[in-house]
């Protein structure tokens, strides 16, 4: 059994509070609600896109529309659970943005949308991850994205770079 198996509901999927307990994020920043489905190779999370989020208070002001970036950032953290579901001991690590290989936006998301994360590993390369991913709502296509993510120890990334502001 993997280890983060032991946080799956009945249907297979993960909740808000459990996603918490895999993946380093925090409201106001967490960008998922909840795990549809996860196996080695794809993942399928969720976001309710509320009216009260932070960000649209001032993007767009007067015309709430979603930061593209932000749902670039969601997919990312999808894919970052999901690459968690592939490393042993995977607490001792850390999944970090290596580069954005493309992002494509095709329609826009208000509050009151629901963003459908789906993001599957193409390969691995040392410790480099390789992950496309689709967000869609109401089973249309709002973007696609291509990155790659790398993963580190936890302990030196953060010894290397703990107490630096500059």
């Amino acid at each position: 059994m993997n280890s983060i198996d032991k946080f799956k509901n009945d249907n297979g999927g993960i909740g808000r509070d459990n996603i918490k307990k895999i993946i380093p994020y925090d409201d106001p920043f967490l960008m998922i609600d909840r795990v549809v489905s996860l196996d080695k190779k794809k993942i399928i999370a969720e976001k309710d896109v509320k009216a009260d989020e932070y960000y649209f208070r001032g993007h767009f002001k007067g015309f709430p529309i979603m930061p593209g970036a932000l749902i670039v950032e969601g997919l990312g953290q999808a894919a970052t659970l999901l690459i968690r579901y592939n490393i042993p001991s995977h607490e001792e690590k850390d999944v970090l943005a290596y580069k954005i290989r493309g992002a494509k936006f095709f329609r826009p998301t208000f509050p009151g949308h629901t963003l459908r994360f789906e993001a599957k590993l193409t390969f691995k390369l040392k410790m480099a991850w390789f992950v496309n991913g689709i967000v869609y709502r109401n089973e249309k296509v709002v973007s696609k994205v291509k990155m790659v993510l790398a993963v580190v120890d936890k302990d030196k990334f953060r010894g290397k770079y703990s107490g630096r502001t500059k």
